[in-house]
């Protein structure tokens, strides 16, 4: 074989190896261009999914708030109207006793302008003391009476007027101890 033959040979088995390590690398390019493609899908899937689950735990976790700001204001509604229920009731309680002292007041100013004209009708200074004892007597006896009478007034009220708010807050310790 002559020298000329050798080197097409040469140049032949060159471009062959060239053309086989050409074809090999082409071959992994599209395996490796593939195998992006797939791993950029997975990725690009895992992305979606995440994407989702944060969105579906955003909405869950606004609708919570939301349910929960309604429920608070629920809360509140209730609270308000029992702070009106109590100031209605204490109003009312404090109205009586104004009522009861006005009732006191009037029937013991009589009671003593009646006495002083007793008084001044007596015959003896015995008699003037024994019309001003018994007008003390019974003057006590009624201030003692209208004291009780006005505390009994004053119990209720405050009874009738902390109710409501004792609602609530018993309402308030059931709904915190069955959140346990």
């Amino acid at each position: 074989m002559t020298d000329q033959d050798r080197t097409t040979q040469a140049a032949n088995a060159a471009q062959d190896a060239l053309n086989t390590a050409a074809g090999g690398f082409q071959s992994a390019a599209r395996e490796t261009a593939e195998r992006m493609q797939q791993g950029a899908g997975a990725f690009t899937g895992a992305a979606e999914r995440m994407s989702n689950a944060g969105n579906q735990a955003f909405r869950e976790t606004v609708e919570r708030s939301l349910s929960t700001l309604g429920q608070l204001n629920d809360v509140s509604k209730k609270n308000l109207e029992a702070v009106v229920q109590s100031v209605t009731a204490a109003t009312k309680g404090a109205e009586s006793i104004g009522s009861q002292a006005m009732t006191y007041g009037r029937s013991s100013l009589e009671q003593g302008a009646e006495a002083a004209r007793a008084l001044t009708a007596a015959r003896s200074v015995q008699e003037a003391v024994e019309l001003q004892t018994n007008y003390a007597r019974t003057a006590l006896e009624g201030y003692l009476n209208e004291l009780n009478r006005m505390s009994e007034t004053v119990a209720n009220s405050v009874k009738e007027s902390l109710a409501p708010i004792n609602e609530r807050a018993t309402a308030a310790m059931e709904t915190l101890q069955s959140n346990r």
